[in-house]
């Protein structure tokens, strides 16, 4: 019997005076954190073959992909 395993991980990040930022600029807040994670996150994602299955909020679930 062949099984696969898979390998999940948990990225929970804090964003230093988020609130603040947000109550100063809403719309560019969350346009850097999106640039953010385009830019440093994702080609870390992507290289090791792994992918996101949801967001949360403040908090996203990253899924690694493990096969034994």
């Amino acid at each position: 019997m062949n099984t696969t395993r898979r390998l999940a991980a948990i990225l929970a990040a804090d964003v230093a005076g988020y609130s603040r930022l947000m109550g100063v600029d809403e719309e560019g807040t969350l346009e850097r954190l999106k640039a953010l994670r385009r830019e440093l996150l994702n080609p870390k994602i992507t290289q090791h073959h792994n992918r996101i299955v949801a967001h949360l909020r403040r908090r996203r679930k990253d899924h690694h992909i493990t096969v034994a």
